[in-house]
């Protein structure tokens, strides 16, 4: 048997995804029924969703796959034990799909292919039987000793640390069914598909700023549900970035806790973009989506607009690029210790270019909303 994709199924993997969540929802309402829920088990469960899920943003996704940051042995393994927790495969299985994803998006190379459907890319792809690990696609994960050990023992290790949450919540409050159905059956549940969202959801609803050819999309209502991992245009534009959410307003926990292992000295080497390259990015992909919104304007107005968007877009990017030089020679200036008056002029020029980019891109933005709106456009 095969599904639409062609390949054939995994029985042992889709008989477990599907089994575990139809038992659980028969014999999820007995328990509801006929136990009283602790609310010690509540918060525990609710705990241990947060620490397995960052575990796998901050873990699996932003270290292991894509390497955005370097850890301390220590956070490793506490991201290897609750990644395992979770419930989503070895690091090496996940980060192997992971890259061959962001590889070749939206292709029939991609694994959860968002194009064969939502339901493909969210839970059916995992049911086909998956292609063998290719050794040169994750050569660093295969040389890390912790990494290797979870892949070769990952099943007894997976059933091992549910175990022990089992036991500790159940022994914590005595309601060893609560720490059953709760704290580890519902939480994996809730997880999977939160996880899942990433490659559905973030793949379909949304905008996008930072490159309109790909499927991924920024939603600020997905990121609330996947730990901060909905801001996904940005991500597959900027895969390396530590961060998802880039504004201060984003909701990115897994961008907080980054950050703050770093202030305590367990992480280092965070990668950012710079914020000048994200503009350029955000001006060339709004320069070309608004001139194909303006195609469908059949007024007066059009041909002006237009030339705005042209012109104001092009002294943008004049701007960026002469902000980018002027960095350089202020940071050769700075090496060559050159005299402060030098310094003082190119700080003066820099000064100049940011008032000159500020002025720019709120007309920028008030341009694209004008247009963006039919009626303030007319």
């Amino acid at each position: 048997m095969k599904l639409k994709s062609g390949k054939p199924i995994n029985w042992g993997t889709a008989i477990f995804l599907i089994s575990y969540q139809v038992i659980l929802f028969l014999t999820l309402p007995f328990y509801f029924y006929y136990s009283t829920l602790h609310v010690g088990t509540i918060i525990s469960a609710f705990v241990l969703l947060w620490l397995t899920g960052l575990s796998i943003t901050a873990g699996y996704h932003r270290y292991f796959a894509h390497r955005s940051y370097k850890a301390h042995p220590v956070v490793e393994f506490f991201l290897l034990f609750f990644g395992t927790m979770a419930v989503q495969s070895s690091v090496i299985r996940w980060a192997f799909e992971h890259r061959l994803h962001h590889a070749h998006v939206d292709t029939d190379r991609d694994p959860y292919c968002i194009n064969k459907g939502f339901w493909y890319a969210h839970f059916l792809w995992m049911l086909e039987k998956l292609q063998p690990i290719d050794p040169k696609i994750v050569p660093d994960l295969m040389k890390n000793k912790m990494v290797a050990f979870q892949h070769a023992h990952y099943k007894p290790l997976m059933v091992l640390t549910n175990f022990m949450a089992f036991l500790a919540v159940g022994f914590f409050f005595q309601d060893y069914w609560g720490a059953f159905f709760i704290a580890v059956w519902l939480r994996i549940f809730f997880l999977q598909h939160f996880t899942w969202f990433i490659n559905s959801l973030a793949h379909t609803w949304g905008s996008k700023q930072f490159s309109q050819e790909q499927s991924a999309v920024d939603n600020y209502v997905i990121a609330l549900l996947t730990f901060g991992e909905g801001y996904h245009n940005y991500h597959h534009t900027f895969a390396n970035d530590y961060r998802n959410g880039i504004r201060w307003f984003h909701f990115d926990p897994t961008k907080w806790l980054i950050w703050t292992l770093s202030k305590l000295g367990l992480a280092s080497g965070l990668k950012t973009t710079d914020p000048l390259v994200v503009k350029k990015r955000m001006v060339i992909e709004q320069k070309n989506f608004l001139i194909e919104t303006l195609s469908k304007y059949w007024k007066d107005g059009k041909c002006e607009l237009e030339k705005q968007v042209l012109e104001l877009s092009e002294r943008i990017l004049k701007t960026i690029s002469e902000f980018s030089q002027l960095k350089d020679r202020h940071k050769e200036a700075q090496n060559n210790s050159e005299e402060m008056t030098s310094l003082q002029q190119v700080q003066a020029e820099i000064s100049e270019l940011q008032k000159s980019l500020s002025k720019d891109w709120r007309q920028w933005k008030e341009l694209s909303k004008s247009i963006q709106n039919p009626h303030t456009a007319m």
